[in-house]
Parts: C-alpha cells; sequence; structure tokens
C-alpha cells in the first residue's frame, strides 16, 4: 500500500507492508527536510513501548511515589491495565475531587486532529467531572502574557494574521530579526506542514532586495540564501539594543509623531526613561556598548537605516523564553510603533518569522474540525511552567497576569501527549516533583523520561497506525491520514483507551458518544463543511475527500497584512487593549506593581548572563531547538541518531573558548554549573559568538542512577533554571543559563534511553 501522511515535519510518501512502511518526502513539497526520516526509522525501536506496565512498587504496594525513575516495571494484560487505571481515577474522583487531578498535555503529540493527545484527555477528564489545567506555553508563554496587554491579540493572532512573504517580497526593504530566522525551525510546523516553503520566499525576497539582518549570537541560526548580515550581541542584552536603536530614533527625529499620536498610548510615560530623565541613566548606544557589545556606531548606523526604509521586525520566539522575557516583545512593538509602520505591507513587526514553518501564510476561512474537549467544571489552574512548583509546593501562593494563584495539591498526574521531561527546567528538581502524587499514568509510544517516571504506562499508537485526518495551524493544505501499518505491540489510540475506560466509569457526560474513530471523523468532517458551506465556501464531501491525496482550506486574503484594518481605522478597528490602541505603556500592567514587569518597556538587568560581576560559570549556554528532530520527539530516529557524537548530544562552542581548555572537534565534554551537569559531543564552530555554548533541547534525559543531576545524554534542562521570566507570565526561562566546560576523561558511562527499561515478572495485585 502506497500513500500520503502528514507529520509535524512535512508530508511523507510511504510504502507499507502493513507491518512497517518505507518512506520518502512528498512529491509536493518544494523544500523537504531530513528530519522527516526519523518517523519511518523509529515506529519499531527498542524503546517502543508494547504492551502495558505498571511500576514494581506501586504494583505491590498502592499508590505512592517513591522510586519513579529507579524502578523496574511488570507489563501486564490490557484488562488488567485499564482495571487499575479506572480504580485509581474511581478512588481519587471520590476522595479529592477535579482539584486533585491534573490533567497534563502538552506539546506536539500528534499531527492529526481527532487523535491529538491534548483533546482526548482534556475531553476525557471532563466527561469525569474537569482536571487542574495548564494555561500558556513553553513555545511563547511569555509573550503569550505581554501581547495582549501591548496590542490586545495573543501570539497565535499575531502570527495567523501576520503578513505574508508574499507582501514582504514585495514591500519589505530591511528585514531585522532579533532571534535568528531560523532554518531548522521553519521545517516543522504545529499541527503538520504541508508544503515548505520559508526558504523560498526568504530568496524571493532577497532577489527584490530586501536586506536581511540577523540579530543572534549564533551566525548560522538563519537561511544562508537570505545573505544576512551579522550582529551578535551578548545573550539577553537585546531589550538594552532596542533601547539604543529608539534612543537614536528619538535623538534625529526620525520618530513618526503621527502615528504614535494616532495609533498608540503611553509614550509619554516611556519617553522620560528613554531619555534618562525618570532615572538619570540615557538610553544612548554609548550606554548600550558595553551592555550589549555592540560598537555604538554601528547601533546609531542600524537606526538610521530602519528609518529611512520599509523595515519589518521580527522577534523570534526565542526572544521570550528568558529571564524578563517581556521586555524584548514589548520594546519590539515599540521600536515598530515609532517607525509608524504597522499596519503598512511589509513594515511593522512579527512575532515568529523562520520559528515555525507556517508562520507568514495567509489566514484560512477556517480551521479544520477537531474533537471538542466540552467544559471544565474545575477552576483551578497553574501557568504551565510551574508544575515542580505545584507538585512540590501545594498551598503555595504566586502572583500571575495581576492575580494571586493557590497552587492546588494534586493527587494524580494524567499525562497524554507531550514530555515534561524535554519541556521543563532543573530536571532534577523536576524528578523530585514528580514522586509527590499518589499516582501518574502515561499514554506513550516510547520509553521516554516521562513514561520512565509512571505508575501505569500505556502503550499508544503512532500516527502512522490509525485513522486521522490533519493541518497545520495556519497551512492550507488538508490531509487525510488513513492507517498506514499495524500498531507495534499491543498498542492502542488514545481514544480507544479512553472509550473502554468509559465502559468501567461512571462518566458525566460520555466520552465516545457511541461512535467509533471513523464515525468521529465523518462526523467532525460533516459539520465542518456545513459551517463552510454557511459562510459561503465549499468543500468536497467526506468520502471525496477521504479518497483525495489532499484538499485546500480556502484562504481570506492571500495578502494579508498584520493591523491594516486597524491602521485603516482605528476608531471602527480598535485593538482589544483598554484603550483600542497599542499601549506602549500600559496602566493595567502598571497597576500590577511587578518590580519585574513595569508598565513599560525598560532594560532589566538577567539573573544569569555574560554581564554577571559574580558568576563562577563563565560561558553563557544557549539551549535551542534541535535541527534534527522536534523538541525531544523521535531522538531514537535515524536522522537523530546520526547528529550525535560518541551517541551523546553535539554542544557547538567557538574554537577560541575549545582553545583556551585544551578542547578538540569530537572530545566529549562535560557542560557543568550548580544545578547539574551533562555529556555531550564536541563540535567547534566560528558559527558562535565567543563565550557561548550551544546544546541544542531535546536529547532524551538519562540521569545518572547516583545522581539525577547529571545526564549521561546531552539533555540541557539539567542545567536550566526553574525560575519565572516574571510574576506578570511565569514563563519558562529555559533558553538560556550560565555553565563552564571541561573535557571528561574518564571512562563513557553507558546510556539506558536507547533501550527499555528492566522488566520483572509477576503481577502481584495491589495494596487497596
Amino acid at each position: 500500500m502506497q500513500s500520503t501522511h502528514l507529520t509535524h515535519f512535512g508530508v511523507l510518501e510511504a510504502e507499507s507492508d502493513g507491518k512497517s512502511l518505507r518512506s520518502r518526502p512528498w512529491r509536493g513539497d518544494p523544500d523537504p527536510r531530513r528530519i522527516i526520516d526519523n518517523v519511518a526509522s523509529s515506529q519499531h525501536h527498542p524503546t517502543r513501548i508494547l504492551r502495558p506496565a505498571i511500576r514494581q512498587g506501586w504494583l505491590e504496594h498502592g499508590p505512592g511515589g517513591t522510586g519513579r525513575g529507579d524502578e523496574p516495571f511488570v507489563e501486564i494484560e490490557w484488562d488488567e491495565a485499564l482495571h487499575l487505571v479506572a480504580e485509581e481515577l474511581k478512588r481519587v474522583y471520590a476522595e479529592r475531587g477535579s482539584s486533585g487531578v491534573y490533567g497534563g498535555s502538552y506539546g506536539w503529540s500528534s499531527a492529526g486532529r481527532f487523535h491529538h493527545g491534548q483533546s482526548q484527555i482534556h475531553r476525557f477528564l471532563n466527561c469525569l467531572g474537569g482536571y487542574v489545567s495548564a494555561v500558556g506555553d513553553y513555545s511563547y508563554g511569555t509573550s503569550g502574557a505581554i501581547l495582549p496587554h501591548v496590542v490586545g491579540a495573543s501570539p497565535a493572532d499575531v502570527m495567523v494574521n501576520g503578513t505574508t512573504w508574499e507582501v514582504i517580497a514585495d514591500h519589505t526593504e530591511l528585514f531585522i530579526s532579533f532571534g535568528g530566522l531560523s532554518e531548522k525551525n521553519s521545517a516543522v510546523g504545529p499541527g503538520g506542514i504541508g508544503r515548505h516553503s520559508t526558504r523560498g520566499s526568504v530568496k524571493t525576497a532577497r532577489e527584490s532586495g530586501c536586506q536581511f539582518i540577523d540579530i543572534t549570537p549564533i551566525r548560522d541560526d538563519a537561511f544562508a540564501i537570505a545573505d544576512s548580515e551579522w550582529i551578535a550581541p551578548i545573550p539577553g542584552s537585546d531589550t538594552a539594543l532596542m533601547l539604543a536603536l529608539a534612543y537614536v530614533l528619538d535623538a534625529e527625529d526620525a520618530v513618526d509623531s503621527d502615528f504614535i499620536e494616532k495609533y498608540t498610548v503611553g509614550y509619554d510615560r516611556f519617553l522620560p526613561y528613554l531619555r534618562g530623565s525618570s532615572d538619570g541613566i540615557p538610553k544612548t548606544p554609548v550606554w548600550a556598548e558595553p551592555i550589549t557589545g555592540i560598537d555604538s556606531e554601528l547601533i546609531i548606523d542600524l537606526a538610521r537605516r530602519m528609518a529611512r526604509s520599509r523595515t519589518m521586525i521580527n522577534l523570534s520566539w526565542s526572544m521570550q523564553r528568558q529571564d524578563h522575557g517581556e521586555q524584548p516583545i514589548w520594546m519590539g512593538v515599540t521600536l515598530a510603533a515609532m517607525l509608524g509602520q504597522i499596519g503598512l505591507p511589509g513594515g511593522g513587526f512579527q512575532h515568529g518569522y523562520g520559528s515555525s514553518a507556517d508562520v507568514g501564510l495567509a489566514k484560512r476561512v477556517s480551521s479544520p474540525p477537531s474533537l471538542p474537549r466540552g467544559k471544565n467544571r474545575e477552576t483551578a489552574f497553574i501557568p504551565v511552567a510551574r508544575i515542580s512548583d505545584m507538585l512540590l509546593e501545594p498551598g503555595k501562593v504566586i502572583d500571575f497576569n495581576g492575580h494571586e494563584i493557590t497552587l492546588p495539591d494534586i493527587d494524580l498526574v494524567y499525562w497524554v501527549g507531550g514530555n515534561p521531561f524535554h519541556h521543563h527546567q532543573d530536571l532534577a528538581r523536576l524528578r523530585r516533583a514528580f514522586q509527590q502524587p499518589s499516582t501518574v499514568i502515561v499514554h506513550e509510544m516510547f520509553w521516554t523520561s516521562t513514561a520512565r517516571h509512571a505508575d501505569i504506562v500505556l502503550p499508544a499508537t503512532m500516527t502512522i497506525e490509525r485513522d486521522d485526518y490533519g493541518a497545520g495551524r495556519n497551512d492550507p493544505q488538508f490531509f487525510p491520514m488513513p492507517t498506514l501499518t499495524a500498531p507495534a505491540g499491543e498498542a492502542k489510540d488514545d481514544y480507544a483507551i479512553f472509550a473502554e475506560l468509559e465502559r468501567r466509569l461512571t462518566m458525566l457526560k460520555s466520552f465516545s458518544e457511541d461512535r467509533t474513530p471513523q464515525q468521529w471523523l465523518r462526523h467532525l468532517y460533516d459539520e465542518w463543511q456545513e459551517r463552510l458551506r454557511a459562510r459561503g465556501s465549499r468543500v468536497p464531501d467526506f468520502d471525496e475527500f477521504w479518497s483525495s491525496e489532499h484538499i485546500d482550506i480556502p484562504l481570506v486574503d492571500e495578502r494579508q497584512v498584520l493591523f491594516s484594518e486597524f491602521r485603516t481605522d482605528p476608531e471602527k478597528n480598535p485593538l482589544r487593549t483598554p484603550s483600542g490602541r497599542i499601549e506602549i505603556f500600559s496602566e493595567v500592567v502598571d497597576s500590577f506593581a511587578y518590580d519585574d514587569c513595569p508598565g513599560h518597556p525598560v532594560w532589566l538587568e538577567p539573573r544569569e548572563w555574560l554581564g554577571s560581576r559574580n558568576s563562577r560559570h563563565p560561558l553563557h549556554l544557549i539551549s535551542n531547538q534541535p535541527k534534527t528532530r522536534l523538541h525531544s520527539q523521535l531522538d531514537v530516529g535515524d536522522t537523530s541518531k546520526t547528529s550525535k557524537v560518541h551517541d551523546r548530544e553535539p554542544a557547538r562552542m567557538n574554537p577560541e573558548d575549545a582553545a583556551a581548555r585544551d578542547l578538540k572537534d569530537g572530545d566529549v565534554i562535560r557542560i557543568v554549573n550548580d544545578r547539574g551537569s551533562c555529556l555531550a559531543g564536541l563540535v567547534i564552530s566560528n558559527a558562535l559568538r565567543p563565550g557561548i555554548v550551544q546544546l541544542a533541547t531535546g536529547a532524551w534525559y538519562d540521569p545518572d542512577p547516583d545522581d539525577p543531576s547529571f545526564c549521561r545524554h546531552g539533555n540541557p534542562n539539567v542545567l536550566s533554571a526553574d525560575l519565572p521570566s516574571s510574576r506578570l507570565s511565569q514563563g519558562t526561562t529555559a533558553q538560556h543559563a550560565l555553565v563552564d566546560v571541561e573535557k571528561w576523561n574518564g571512562p563513557l558511562p553507558p546510556l539506558t534511553v536507547d533501550k527499555p527499561p528492566t522488566f520483572v515478572p509477576g503481577r502481584t495485585r495491589p495494596h487497596r
């Protein structure tokens, strides 16, 4: 059988014998990426979970967390596993109610819209009465808190409605990317990506005369075809650089005062800070030079170029994944407002060109159909990056976006989709946190660290092993995804697991509604088709769609411009801010009185950066996204494995820093700070500013048995701090940490993440 299949990494064409498959990139993709080869090569890897498994201590002694991550597992039959899950859910809901259950699901668990792990688990728990939820995300959770205050829109709204690449090619003269314009990140798209078009769009824009400038400590975090100018500031100093650019615009009367007057509020409250009359420190290029490491004359020249050009300011997602990450996003919008080009073709700002394959595509008339999640009756929630705090410090009160939140006391964690031992920081602390609940239940495809730190592990199918359909977040191609192979081992899809649990439980509402997956796909599609028809758009009926390679969802405007309607008539089309305008100063944020996020953008020194005068760690770790996988997904796939050095995650250093430590290309190094350490394989590269170590996220956490803060495989989150960006967002600061590096001279410790855990025989019933 041969078929196409949508993944987060692109579309593959697969040939299957019913049990396994061979794949190649879709012929319709103009720029396929090798990352897609991880799919087929992972399916039958030894780390695939083949049967339900229970942690030995939980099975023998009943609920309790001691031993998670250390003890072996017992494989059992599905019927017994489902019985144990059902009985534990009955116990916790009866004793603790919905406030004792955390519905964990985060990340890119499935390209399919029906079998999307987050939708499945949240619908199921809502049918039981609700669950403690998480708000925000790790990708852009910090900007998710600040952008609604500043422009009245979420990051997703800004991206979906963003200026298209076609408009940029025709109008943009200067394209400035703070945080890079990443080729590797544009290989993937949330929910999938049909055609990789970003490289071609960048090429067209460059050939049309657009000049690209990448402001990042990593030179090759950009498309080579863009022929970008490289400005490499000290990491964490971007807000200071933006302030200095703004100072030049103000000093040289290059601010569009008409735009400021008509479309913004609060500039008069920001200006005294910029000029230094409020704090005695004018934010001049000379002031910024020692902070940023960028020559003041270069800053002056860049500001002048911005003022005389149609300028697009791109703010990567990475910019806000740091201490005080709200500030570069807020200041980037302020800088664009000072130029007065927001709402004009090719000018203004965007949050995420190059951060994902879909940013810069035109908005669709409708998102594709998906499984409804129902209503969550539980009111308790946490900011997503505060999971360790919740588990370790129940009852603690934290600030969040103008409110005080009391962290709930969780007895049961149910996780479907995503890997917190990838996304979260300070993994030794997270490991301690995961010992606290009575029970952790996980659906997983592979023996990731999340599965290894669970009590009940249920084997889940990959997308290639189930019927579904999918389209990316802003991708017009909508693909049927029929089953390509039989499931590995005894794996079941999440829907089948929940439907079987439904028969064992008393539900407030029906989870399955007595439909099979194929019936759900048809039902949801038919409802979607009718909604489109009512809006004047037509798509084929389900049978025609299911037998096709893909269909195209109609677009709203192929040449959309972010905030163009607001610019045309700000009174008729106000922003969703209190003033209806861009808020350079926010009365609302100011009223919160947070010293780590005041009422207008400011320079705040990070807790960890190279400008620190008291640190014992002289190198700055940047833990950005990997080239060879998406987050930690399919780290055992062929493309990911071939990037390893001595089977460890590669870490890059500047030749100057390597020579100072007598390190050579291919050495195994130990990266260390006060929180932990990890091994990595050294790659020496002059693409990094001196003082930088770059170690991608996503190597499966492989803790040393005697020291869980030491990862033998190269996961940087043993080094990153579990501290919030600010009290406003409580967002992650995972991108940055201070470290030192030394050569590893001892024998290489064996890895365990490339093998399944230890299994022991026996089926002792748990004590109750």
